[in-house]
């Protein structure tokens, strides 16, 4: 007893496959025990290799246990199953995949954000404050609207998971939201704080559920009512130091944040606490201590769209992608400028630069590197986005953007290698069939998400030719923001020139009659209203309207008064047409001017008390008023923005006043 005997029978009957499942559980079984094999099978250990061995095919893995550890006969090499990844071709034909970039388009500074919604809209701002909303068209974009969403550089942008809402946050302590399919804004939350990050926490498509987080300085996370007042309906503390980014999971409803000290939280959005759906009950069974072990903070984060990972870049140059539901780590990629000194070494490489080249991207490393860790320059983060599968991610590099498989851990592409004049940073992903002339949103959208549900070989094969793949691209001190698409560019030339370059701007001696404004855009809370100043006839009353405008003077106000086939009225402080003065303090004289008359809709005129009792108070007519020439000064028209006027002029009010408030959520000026 003690010892093992094993003996090998042949035998070509079919009994023995019927017992391959207690050949193999018996390894440890009793003594004498015989183990049966067929003619091409081996079950068990392993014999040495013969001569007569090397002609047989042994493409499979071996099955049977491991030998003992004292087996110390030589055992052939086996051989790794490649992992693959099914329908990996069809899935990076849904990517962009030029070796340079197609297009691209200006802001008159550099940019500081990008995003991409599901509605097919780009958002794009600058650190100047500027927002502009971008529509994708089939071959490209078209521009839509621009504002100046901020006098102060815009911290953070965010867009709703169900794509029609964003909002802007900027260090002038406010936060604008923005209905991206009308690319109207719709209101303004004034904060006491800071803010440091903001994202939406909620899926629905109506404004009035939407919840949205405002990261501070202290850790602190406010949810305010993204159509709501100013006061937060929540406060909650997850961190110690300033909360830098946050990510929504709209599978999951928990959102993701981290600190300026390399924390990384996970909260439920509809507790506001730990969540209890997570496969871990501690943290410490987690990896999300790994930045903080690492003594290194996080520079970007996001979420893939199936909600299974999330994705971390950080200041140490390393790539990290954790599983979202246990919080361990899938991969980490180096991106180590030490590694591409090596890589540069070797004359074998694939990657390998000309010197020259190779030198001058890695001063600009250096330079971003340093720039970087101050925040206020608002340089965009080399961040990381998933594809609509979340089996590829893409992100950009000193070489490019690389694309890579998170399955078979590969790199399956490199866009804008042989751009070496440009270190791409910040990046959207657009997937999907651009909505057509026609074509409904919904329709255009549903048709976009057939490759994220699964369906990639379904009766969606007709629109696949239709699909463009787009990666928009921001770059480190530039004022312009790049598309990589599947197309290479035209010769005609690829970079739109839709702004004027600063310098020529700041040439321009400034005209003193136009330089207080031309244009005035009015946000209300049922749309925008443009309308043209006349400063060369009214100088002085639309110096008063501008610097009101300008300085906040009207924002959260309402128009107090609203007679049908008459006009609309507001600019009253108090809100009940007895407050409001000028800009000097008081009143001033009226400026009337025999070519500016009340002879149609959309008159912009001062309202008064009589002959030169002018202070702040406007209103618009929505039909022709001649009685009320040379007794209002007319100082503006309206050029834009009729349906919203008539659509203020069509509600229900008692006694003139509205029954519910119509704000002036601010007002734009433009020279």
């Amino acid at each position: 007893t003690g010892t093992r005997t094993r003996t090998r029978t042949r035998t070509p009957t079919p009994s023995a496959r019927a017992r391959m499942s207690s050949v193999l559980a018996v390894w440890e079984g009793e003594a004498g025990e015989e183990e049966e094999e067929e003619e091409e099978d081996d079950f068990g250990p392993m014999r040495p290799a013969s001569d007569d061995d090397k002609d047989e095919d042994d493409d499979d893995d071996d099955v049977g246990p491991r030998p003992p550890a004292d087996f110390d006969r030589a055992l052939p090499a086996r051989k790794k199953r490649k992992k693959k990844l099914k329908f990996e071709n069809l899935y990076l034909s849904k990517l962009p995949n030029a070796k340079m970039y197609e297009k691209s388009f200006m802001h008159r500074t550099p940019l500081s954000h990008l995003c991409v919604t599901k509605t097919q809209f780009l958002v794009t701002a600058s650190v100047d404050g500027f927002l502009k909303f971008w529509k994708k068209t089939p071959g490209g974009i078209e521009f839509v609207k621009q504002y100046r969403a901020h006098m102060e550089p815009i911290v953070s942008v965010a867009v709703s998971s169900c794509g029609f809402y964003c909002c802007s946050a900027s260090t002038d302590k406010t936060v604008k939201i923005y209905d991206v399919v009308n690319f109207d804004m719709i209101n303004v939350i004034n904060l006491t704080y800071t803010p440091s990050s903001c994202e939406w926490i909620h899926e629905q498509k109506s404004l009035r559920g939407a919840l949205l987080a405002v990261g501070t300085g202290t850790g602190k996370i406010h949810i305010y009512k993204a159509g709501g007042s100013n006061d937060p309906i929540e406060t909650l503390k997850p961190h110690n130091a300033a909360v830098e980014f946050m990510k929504f999971n709209e599978k999951y409803k928990i959102v993701v944040s981290t600190d300026t000290k390399g924390m990384i939280e996970c909260w439920s959005t509809t507790t506001f606490k730990t969540p209890t759906n997570m496969k871990w009950s501690y943290k410490t069974d987690t990896d999300l201590y790994d930045l903080r072990k690492s003594k290194t903070t996080a520079t970007s984060l996001s979420v893939s769209p199936n909600g299974r990972l999330f994705a971390i870049t950080a200041t140490d140059r390393k790539i990290r992608i954790f599983k979202f539901t246990t919080g361990k780590l899938m991969r980490i990629y180096d991106e180590n400028l030490q590694r591409y000194n090596k890589q540069q070494q070797d004359e074998d490489s694939i990657f390998r630069l000309d010197n020259i080249d190779f030198g001058r991207r890695m001063a600009v490393e250096r330079e971003l590197e340093k720039e970087f860790e101050d925040r206020s320059k608002r340089i965009p983060a080399s961040n990381v986005v998933f594809d609509q599968s979340g089996n590829f991610i893409l992100y950009p590099t000193l070489l490019g953007v690389k694309v890579v498989n998170l399955h078979t851990n590969k790199l399956n592409g490199l866009l804008g290698m042989v751009e070496n004049t440009e270190r791409f940073v910040g990046l959207a992903l657009f997937q999907g069939i651009p909505q057509a002339e026609g074509l409904s949103t919904v329709a255009s959208l549903g048709a976009s998400q057939a490759l994220s549900a699964g369906n990639a070989l379904d009766a969606k094969r007709a629109a696949i030719q239709q699909e463009d793949p787009c990666v928009f691209a921001c770059a480190y001190k530039k004022e312009r923001f790049f598309l990589f698409t599947r197309r290479e560019p035209d010769e005609e030339g690829r970079d739109i020139f839709n702004e004027k370059p600063m310098k020529k701007l700041g040439s321009v001696v400034a005209n003193p009659a136009t330089s207080m404004g031309n244009v005035a855009v009015i946000h209300t809370t049922m749309g925008d209203m443009t309308l043209v100043l006349f400063p060369k006839e009214c100088a002085k009353t639309v110096e008063n309207f501008v610097t009101h405008a300008k300085n906040g003077y009207y924002n959260d106000t309402i128009f107090h008064r609203v007679i049908k086939n008459f006009m609309i009225q507001g600019g009253d402080p108090l809100g009940d047409g007895t407050g409001g003065e000028s800009i000097w303090g008081g009143e001033f004289e009226d400026e009337f001017h025999r070519n500016l008359r009340h002879d149609r809709p959309g008159v912009l005129s001062m309202a008064n008390a009589g002959p030169n009792t002018n202070g702040s108070q406007f209103f618009i007519t929505t039909v022709p008023c001649p009685w009320l020439n040379d007794k209002h000064t007319v100082f503006g028209r309206l050029s834009k923005g009729m349906d919203v006027l008539k659509a203020i002029e069509g509600v229900h009010t008692t006694d003139e006043k509205p029954d519910e408030d119509i704000k002036i959520i601010s007002i734009d000026v433009v020279t």
